[in-house]
Formats: C-alpha cells, sequence, structure tokens
C-alpha cells in the first residue's frame, strides 16, 4: 500500500523572487531556494535538496548568461513527490544545447544537466518571454 504524504509550506516563506541579470543573482537564488526546501514538511532527502539547488543554479546562470532582457525569476512550487522549479526570462528563444567547453570554462554542461537531474522538462515561450519548468524528485 502507497501512502500519501501531505506537503505543507510554513506560512510567510515566500516561493517567488525576481533578480536582476548580475552574477551574485545564483547565490541568491541558491540561498532563496535552501530557504524554501528547509521550510517542506516532510522534510526533502538531502540529495534531492542538493539536486534542486544544482537545478536552479544552473537554469538562473543559463538565463544570467544568454538571455535577453534585464532580469530573471524564479518560483518554487512543492509537489507530493517532487519540487518544480521554474526560471523565466525575457528571451523567448528556447535553450540549445551546446558543446561542452571542457578547457575554456565557457560551459555548456548546464542544460543537459538539468535534463538528467528532472523528471520532466517543459519549455513555454510566448512574446514575453520564455518559462523553463523543471520537475525534480523529493
Amino acid at each position: 500500500m502507497r501512502t500519501h504524504h501531505q506537503t505543507r509550506r510554513d506560512t510567510g516563506s515566500p516561493d517567488r523572487a525576481l533578480f536582476a541579470k548580475r552574477p551574485e543573482a545564483v547565490a541568491r537564488a541558491r540561498d532563496f531556494t535552501r530557504a524554501f526546501l528547509d521550510g517542506l514538511r516532510p522534510a526533502v532527502d538531502p540529495q534531492d535538496a542538493a539536486s534542486v539547488e544544482l537545478a536552479v543554479s544552473e537554469l538562473v546562470t543559463n538565463a544570467i548568461r544568454h538571455a535577453r532582457g534585464t532580469s530573471c525569476s524564479l518560483r518554487l512550487e512543492a509537489e507530493p513527490d517532487g519540487v518544480a522549479v521554474m526560471v523565466g526570462d525575457a528571451d523567448p528563444r528556447p535553450p540549445r544545447e551546446r558543446a561542452p567547453d571542457l578547457a575554456g570554462g565557457t560551459g555548456g554542461f548546464g542544460w543537459p544537466m538539468v535534463q538528467h537531474l528532472a523528471r520532466a522538462v517543459t519549455v513555454t515561450s510566448g512574446p514575453d518571454g520564455k518559462t523553463i519548468r523543471a520537475v525534480l524528485p523529493r
């Protein structure tokens, strides 16, 4: 028999943030994610929490590096058996995979990593930009 756990968020904890596209936004997004995860009951498995933080870090980094616009948004949503991470920006172009740069440090690892860590990844584009939604286990 499978049991269902009710997911609860402590009151007063925000689940949405807007960041200026600056390098320090990635650390702020990680802190925001950690606080969100710490407020979930039942508690998120530490390894799953690390994966959620990594996905947030990669998606926000990609928005800062590659997307048009001056800001990006982060929304986190608790699901019964997962955590949905939504990162939005003002660029309607979908992410594109590129060859990882093993020597120059210009990246190429983040998008494939998010796709590997997440159970599902969707990209929704519109005239005002796009939102990437990744659902990770908890």
